[in-house]
């Protein structure tokens, strides 16, 4: 019975050092960085400036976020296809790409509650401007769309306008460019991109669907498991949404234009 008591109070004891440790931020403040993977092609999310700096609307709050920790921000670029594999082989902490929380990703990771809710919409040739009113009047094989690999915008369109011939490319920019060119007939793509790529790369080609047809919560992604870290990252995310820190950065970069000049 001794011995028996002795083996219950050991394991009981490593049980609770396991549940001690926090995770993914427990790791990043003891190292003092926190290393986040992110494809940076995602107007006005995250994206590269002409001076090679990542800058964006999720890269702010990711910045608020380390600054609250107390630890650096490091991004580490990872093609958006292969960011999942990255984030499970300890390439860095968690994902912050604009990635929508889907049922079948989250079998694999953990998300956080979403920061933001999007939806996807269309780009189309200003050919068929009044031709094409919805999503639905693409489904038909005469026409060409496009979007970019590993997306949700590829999801939806091999889901919801599969009869329509679809190409992916590994970037936004050369999906756009391929309506642009009349090489394809619409682009799907975030709402939040679109609009701001009608104007910057549509070269009065293009006209932009605006209406959402889809529901789509962009969230932090986590290893499975890491429920210390998703608390804290979910009192961040409260927090910065009560106390004006979110309604400040999302105005800098959903309400103003200036960046925009940092990217030509």
């Amino acid at each position: 019975m001794r011995k028996l008591l002795t083996m219950l109070l050991l394991s009981t004891c490593a049980l609770t050092g396991l549940s001690a440790h926090a995770g993914m931020v427990d790791d990043a403040v003891k190292r003092g960085t926190l290393r986040v993977g992110m494809d940076p092609t995602y107007m006005p999310f995250e994206m590269t400036n002409k001076r090679g700096e990542i800058i964006g609307f999720e890269v702010d709050v990711l910045k608020a976020m380390a600054k609250s920790m107390g630890v650096k921000l490091e991004l580490v670029s990872t093609s958006y296809d292969g960011i999942i594999p990255a984030l499970l082989t300890d390439k860095f902490d968690m994902i912050g790409s604009g990635m929508t929380l889907t049922q079948e990703r989250n079998l694999r990771i953990n998300f956080s509650e979403p920061f933001i809710v999007v939806g996807q919409t269309l780009l189309i040739r200003k050919e068929l401007q009044g031709q094409i009113k919805s999503y639905k009047d693409l489904n038909d094989g005469q026409y060409r769309i496009t979007s970019k690999i590993g997306t949700t915008g590829e999801m939806v369109a091999k889901k919801l306008i599969a009869k329509a011939q679809y190409h992916g490319f590994d970037n936004e920019q050369e999906a756009l460019m391929d309506v642009v060119n009349g090489k394809a007939d619409a682009f799907i793509y975030d709402a939040p991109y679109n609009v701001v790529a009608v104007n910057k790369a549509g070269a009065g080609k293009l006209v932009f669907l605006e209406e959402p047809f889809t529901f789509e919560p962009l969230a932090f992604g986590l290893k499975k498991g890491d429920y210390d870290s998703l608390n804290w990252i979910n009192n961040f995310l409260r927090q910065s949404k009560q106390d004006g820190t979110y309604d400040r950065i999302h105005a800098k970069w959903f309400k103003k234009t200036d960046w925009l000049a940092e990217m030509e």
